[in-house]
């Protein structure tokens, strides 16, 4: 017999604990646990500190230890409940390097505790931790003016905290804010009303958390993500979490982005039939129609479907030391599905001391923009404003696996609805068999000085003798023309490499064999050339020559003009340089000359196939 989802007696809010380092939230968490007597076991045991509460003072005690061993660095969950409702309490660090930690707990919170001296006011952590609270969807904000007894429990110094705070909150879209004078430590107006603080007439903090709204539902209608694909026989099922809506046996859904259509047959969780599935829900359902359904897929209500686009516009919280520059690629993992992204430009910078918006060509550590993303294929989605789950999403870095930014969707581009692939009759393999040949990327990459002009050169000469039709993309040659208005930044170098990629695969789909001669220092840009073009059709050449090598011959002069500081941002200076891991050939030209070089490249395009006739191909 069906069931209906277990109803829980008791309501459940998630709520962060957040604020500049060192304004009091383990203090504060420490106090509300101890007045609740939800003190854990292993706490109470550690060395018990000479105070008036010992037992309070050494879970303050283990929770900075906590701290100190990284713990919270990974964000500490802690569990209590009262008579009236369950909490699970997220304790993010405060340090600026662990913002990544605090956006991760607000994604999935609904309430925040925005601690803040008293004392010093707001900072820019606090602003910085009000942007992503709001950005992440956040509506409720309990501002806690703590340490109140540094300013004698006085009123005029929480209103002028207060009053800074509504200014902020001005920009922002929180609906509801309540703003108390605590004393975290010895825990005035946490659990009841503080003596000592007459002239506050509002309510305690632990009463705002119980009377709390719980999390706003999602403005959609159901969707579920497909997360794993169950195969039994004749039987399939389709699992995920539901977000957002709820579905029902016999409710007809679509499949995005398919776009087929079907008929709910079965809803279970576990062993245990349901006639109706809720939100935030593991389920596995099936289907009426044999219709193909694959991980990455989202099920969704016909009369109110997602958005569908390969081209986004969203908010990132910029969470890696390495900063994000436009043109640079990415993984994008949303919900069930992990795409290639490109960040094609950075529109602004949130400033987080005004709120306002400022022009910037790449975004650091803890810095929040607003960006255009081109997607190596469509997802589904919602504006994060409307569905938190479909609408979120967490970059990744390609090279070392990194999470590098999180996202809240705004929009799908409209000029990604307008624009479909032209298909010509003549394509890349009519072009390369009239050439006889097959088209291939050679990317040489090396520093600078380090031979990899003389070497293309020399190799676009043995390919020409060989009745190749072939072109030769140099450096600076480029920098005369299409890349004239880049410098040498790191932001301009990434650039810089987009275009010339981009140039190399419409020149390999022209037939062509093209040597590319950049030093293109960042293994990312790179990997991001090859991947536009076909398997087997990019050899990354490098030409390992030694700085001090380079140094020495020093053709050009460049050399010493950087290390005499007249030219900034150069490789290998104060520019760094990512030697490639795994390349095709890698050539030594402390070993070898480069006619020697130049031959053990063509040598190798001969033995791989690649020096073909149109009979190979």
């Amino acid at each position: 017999m069906a069931m209906q989802n277990p109803v829980f007696e008791k309501s459940l809010l998630r709520f962060l604990s957040c604020g500049s380092v060192d304004d009091g939230k383990s203090t504060l968490i420490g106090r509300l646990l101890f007045d609740l007597g939800a003190l854990p076991e292993d706490v109470l045991t550690a060395a018990q500190m000479d105070a008036a509460e010992p037992d309070f003072a050494a879970l303050i005690d283990g929770l900075a230890a906590e701290r100190e061993q990284g713990i919270t660095i990974d964000i500490a969950y802690r569990y209590f409940e009262t008579q009236t409702r369950k909490f699970i309490i997220a304790d993010a660090p405060g340090h600026a390097q662990y913002t990544r930690n605090m956006a991760t707990a607000a994604s999935t919170s609904d309430l925040a505790l925005l601690l803040v001296d008293a004392s010093k006011g707001l900072t820019d952590q606090t602003r910085r931790h009000a942007v992503i609270c709001d950005l992440m969807g956040i509506k409720n904000i309990v501002l806690c003016v703590n340490k109140m007894d540094l300013v004698d429990f006085a009123q005029k110094p929480f209103h002028q905290v207060e009053q800074a705070f509504r200014a902020l909150a001005d920009s922002l879209s929180f609906t509801d804010i309540d703003c108390v004078p605590i004393c975290a430590q010895s825990g005035d107006n946490l659990m009841s009303q503080a003596a000592r603080m007459p002239w506050y007439r509002g309510l305690p903090v632990l009463t705002l958390l119980e009377q709390a709204k719980g999390r706003i539902p999602a403005n959609t209608g159901p969707r579920l993500p497909v997360q794993y694909v169950s195969r039994a026989g004749r039987y399939r099922g389709y699992a995920g979490m539901l977000c957002g809506g709820r579905l029902a046996v016999g409710d007809s859904v679509v499949i995005e982005p398919s776009g087929r259509t079907a008929q709910i047959k079965s809803v279970k969780i576990g062993d245990m039939p349901l006639t109706q599935a809720e939100p935030d829900t593991s389920v596995m359902v099936t289907l009426e129609e044999d219709v193909d359904v694959s991980r990455g897929d989202v099920l969704c209500d016909p009369q109110d479907r997602p958005e569908i686009s390969d081209q986004i516009q969203a908010h990132l919280v910029w969470m890696s030391d390495r900063p994000m520059f436009p043109g640079r690629t990415y993984l994008l993992k949303a919900g069930t599905r992990t795409v290639s992204a490109q960040i094609t430009a950075l529109k602004y910078r949130v400033d987080v001391a005004e709120l306002s918006h400022m022009s910037a060509r790449k975004l650091e550590l803890n810095d929040i923009g607003l960006c255009n993303l081109s997607l190596g294929r469509a997802i589904v989605f919602d504006a994060y404003t409307r569905n938190r789950d479909t609408g979120g999403f967490v970059l990744i870095d390609r090279v070392n696996g990194e999470t590098v930014a999180g996202g809240m969707i705004r929009f799908g581009l409209r000029r990604a609805r307008n624009l479909t692939w032209q298909e010509m009759e003549v394509g890349k393999a009519e072009r390369a068999a009239q050439k006889h040949q097959k088209p291939v990327v050679l990317w040489f990459t090396g520093l600078s000085g380090s031979g990899k002009s003389t070497i293309a050169n020399l190799v676009e000469k043995r390919l020409f003798d060989l009745g190749k039709h072939s072109y030769l993309l140099d450096g600076d040659n480029v920098r005369h023309g299409l890349n004239r208005d880049l410098g040498f930044t790191d932001a301009d170098r990434v650039e810089n490499i987009r275009r010339i990629g981009e140039t190399a695969k419409l020149m390999t789909d022209a037939g062509l064999m093209v040597l590319v001669s950049f030093i293109s220092p960042f293994a990312s840009e790179r990997r991001m050339a090859r991947e536009l073009v076909g398997d087997g059709e990019f050899v990354e050449i490098y030409i390992d020559t030694p700085l001090a090598e380079c140094e020495r011959r020093d053709v050009k002069g460049l050399y010493a003009k950087a290390r005499a500081g007249e030219i900034k941002n150069f490789t290998g200076i104060d520019s760094p340089y990512e030697p490639p891991e795994s390349p095709e050939i890698k050539v030594s030209t402390l070993k070898h000359s480069p006619e020697q070089a130049a031959q053990t490249i063509v040598d190798w395009l001969d033995k791989n196939g690649l020096l073909g006739t149109d009979a190979d191909l």
